[in-house]
């Protein structure tokens, strides 16, 4: 029998003597890195006199000595009483995998969805997740280069010319032995883990070792009860006794024999008082056992946590592909089984409407786990995205704030000095609001320090001294980070809020949450400013959205567009001539929907997009248009062929099936008789072209002028044509807004779609009556 402890000889005492000294340490200092409550045991060590083996390799271990080399008559093994020979480790690992079956499918094998009120296998949810091998934060940019991304281009990691390369989660792991994977919240960090562990149970990966599954906090909390110490291995023992295996030689025997794989996670959710430990504990335990696989996950606002010999890599957001399966794999998992005939795949129909251009929003957020869930479930419910956008940006900052750690149980140390979820709220839509206003996405960490700063200064209770508010605002900046993940490091020292529709959100909540009747007011004034500004797009949508009553907000919205043409002579005879035109079409109630049809028509060039606003056309209308687009095509083409002609007659009759004045009629069928028959030749048809083609076609634009009152050949400026689209722009803005169900008075709205686009003469006339 070999006994339980083991003693340095005299030149193993003086080996290690010399590496003590080479530590600089103290006896105590060696203690705590043994994880020893006194250094009693220390002093025994170097005394020559005997020590618990486990202790005395330990000792060895932090010293970088080979303990065999140390101790007096070491064993050729250890074995436990009753034991007369080696143990053969392959059969020990299938036997232990065995034995662990059922905990680690226990452990591992079923997911709780959030707000699911059933446990999920996770081979029905689980899509492999791609891995970046270039964190994104530790990257170089100059900041003035990220701020000339545009919004839809925000979210794209990497942020250079060239997407990084992507490798597959497998086989990053299989490349690495010791990786440590970081990513934001929510995107699947755990479950891949999880994910692993039962791959190497079943022998699909990792065939030879034995997969351990440990949740720091868990490991934190047990360690750190009385009597108790930060030991993995010890730990591992304890995770066997409840699968039946109470030899504790059994764990020790596979870690070195390098026959497990270490599945760590969640170091960003140790407690600070905890984290030394734990992290000195990781090292001490892989560096002792390199020949097992080890791997551990963590947030990325966390990685300043170093372990020594672990690869950094990250989890990249999911594309397109990802997001496709995952939708299919959760609504073939929590919808009924079999389509009734002619019902549409649920999946299919949730990616029809996530890819539509006005759910772009949507598809910058779901592009992780977490929200790609909710989104699915929000779907599931509805069978459509929420009109109020606003609705699920609250859900998503409710999850990111507290909801997603309180239902995994997670405890955070509190950096916020007595912030409560309002007062978070408060500081991070005044830190939204000041940068956006600015037209800042991404900000320097001096910057954002300094505003978190003016933020404590303002509060009644800030009592800090001035250094002492610097360190609380970078203390703040880093919880925000790491706790929440709404504040995201893009690159090395610059920083943005990790989704921009937060962003708007959060800003469009610092003016609703204006704290009078006054002060909202400056802040609608202060939003309305921005009536022309593209990129406010959202939060006008927003706010709108939010308020209690968006009849002053659409008022402010409907002056301030006004006022973008209300000086220019020229461009308001244009909308002159647009209202005059749109009141000769009886048949429509909505005089600012044909104004708005004139006005693009009018508007060159022609997209379809410049039609938006006029949702309803009648005959008139469709009439006007086939005669503009005959007159563009006369002015562009002057193709001297059969074909040319025969279009151009064939336009001329679809023309006059809507012809309804008798003398527009009789002068269409004459410009229709002037042209050549396709029966010459092409020599007379040449002949025709050079004498009579300009004219005919000056007589075309006269008498459109005249029956139409459509063509006139307006002038505009390159200043006046800016002028133009951002006031239809700004008008479609308003519509939406007005469409967005927010709460508006009928008298207002009626008031506002009467008066859409009208020259300042007409509503001044109107302002009288």
């Amino acid at each position: 029998m070999v006994k339980r402890s083991l003693q340095a000889s005299p030149s193993g005492i003086q080996k290690a003597k010399r590496a003590f000294a080479l530590k600089g340490w103290t006896q105590e200092n060696l203690a705590a890195e043994v994880n020893l409550k006194t250094r009693q045991p220390i002093w025994r060590f170097f005394s020559g006199r005997p020590v618990d083996r486990c202790t005395f390799t330990e000792i060895c271990g932090i010293l970088d000595l080979e303990w065999r080399e140390i101790a007096d008559s070491p064993p050729a093994k250890f074995l436990e009483p009753g034991e007369t020979a080696p143990i053969n480790i392959d059969n020990l690992v299938t036997q232990v995998r065995s034995q662990r079956k059922e905990t680690i499918q226990n452990q591992c094998g079923i997911l709780q969805l959030l707000d699911i009120n059933h446990p999920v296998s996770i081979d029905e949810i689980y899509v492999d997740v791609n891995i970046l091998e270039e964190i994104a934060s530790q990257q170089w940019f100059e900041i003035s280069d990220l701020q000339k991304l545009e919004p839809t281009e925000f979210n794209r990691f990497g942020l250079g010319e060239v997407e990084q390369k992507q490798i597959s989660g497998m086989e990053a792991v299989q490349t690495y032995s010791k990786v440590r994977l970081l990513g934001k919240s929510g995107v699947g960090k755990t479950t891949f883990l999880k994910h692993l562990a039962i791959q190497c149970d079943r022998g699909e990966f990792a065939p030879h070792q034995v997969p351990i599954f440990i949740t720091l906090k868990d490991f934190a909390e047990e360690s750190s009860r009385e009597d108790a110490k930060f030991s993995l291995l010890n730990y591992i023992h304890q995770e066997f006794i409840i699968s039946g295996i109470s030899n504790p030689s059994v764990p020790e025997t596979l870690v070195k024999e390098g026959r497990v794989l270490l599945l760590l996670d969640g170091m960003d959710e140790v407690l600070k008082k905890n984290m030394t430990q734990v992290t000195r504990e990781i090292r001490r335990f892989s560096k002792k056992y390199h020949k097992n696989q080890f791997v551990a996950t963590c947030r990325t606002a966390a990685q300043k946590l170093q372990l020594q010999g672990f690869t950094d890599v990250e989890i990249a957001p999911f594309t397109q592909a990802q997001i496709i399966i995952f939708a299919q794999k959760w609504f073939a998992a929590f919808t009924p089984k079999t389509l009734t005939s002619g019902q549409e795949d649920p999946s299919a129909q949730f990616m029809e409407k996530l890819n539509l251009p006005e759910n772009w929003q949507f598809r910058q957020l779901v592009t992780t786990p977490l929200f790609l869930h909710l989104a699915c479930w929000v779907f599931h419910g509805q069978e459509k995205f929420p009109a109020k956008r606003s609705d699920f940006y609250k859900q998503g900052l409710d999850l990111l704030l507290s909801k997603w750690d309180e239902t995994r149980g997670v405890e955070r140390d509190e950096v916020y000095r007595g912030f409560l979820l309002p007062q978070k709220l408060k500081l991070l839509s005044q830190l939204a609001a000041v940068t956006f206003e600015q037209g800042q996405y991404f900000f320097e960490q001096r910057v954002i320090e300094q505003y978190i700063e003016d933020y404590l200064r303002n509060l009644p209770s800030a009592t800090l001294e001035p250094e002492e508010f610097q360190l609380e605002s970078e203390a703040i900046l880093k919880s925000i980070e790491a706790q929440h993940g709404l504040l995201t490091e893009r690159a090395r020292g610059i920083f943005s809020f990790s989704y921009l529709v937060f962003q708007e959100y959060l800003t469009a909540r610092k003016i609703v949450a204006s704290y009078n009747l006054r002060a909202l007011e400056q802040a609608l004034g202060g939003l309305v400013s921005h009536i022309s500004d593209p990129h406010w797009r959202e939060v006008f949508l927003l706010t709108a959205a939010m308020l209690r009553s968006a009849d002053s907000m659409v008022q402010l919205m409907k002056q301030e567009i006004d006022a973008l043409v209300a000086q220019d002579p020229y461009l308001q005879e244009f909308l002159m001539w647009a209202s005059e035109k749109s009141q000769t079409i009886p048949t429509q109630p909505k005089f600012a929907t044909s104004r708005a049809f004139y006005l693009a028509l009018a508007n060159s060039p022609h997209t379809a997009a410049n039609f938006a606003l006029a949702t309803t056309l009648d005959q008139g209308m469709f009439l006007d248009a086939a005669l503009d687009n005959l007159l563009l095509e006369v002015a562009i083409d002057h193709s001297q062929d059969f074909a040319y002609v025969n279009a151009c007659s064939e336009a001329l009759n679809n023309i006059l099936t809507m012809v309804l004045d008798a003398g527009f009629y009789k002068s269409v069928q004459q410009l229709k008789e002037q042209l050549p028959p396709s029966s010459q030749n092409q020599e007379m048809l040449q002949k025709w072209w050079e004498r009579h083609y300009s004219a005919w076609v000056e007589q075309l634009r006269k008498m459109i002028i005249k029956y139409r009152n459509i063509n006139h050949p307006w002038q505009f400026s390159p200043e006046q044509q800016q002028v133009l689209q951002r006031y239809y722009d700004a008008n479609q803005l308003l519509i939406d807004c007005l469409n967005s169900n927010c709460e508006i008075t009928t008298a207002i709205r009626q008031e506002i779609e009467a008066t859409l686009l009208l020259p300042q003469k007409e509503l001044e006339d109107r302002e009288w009556q």
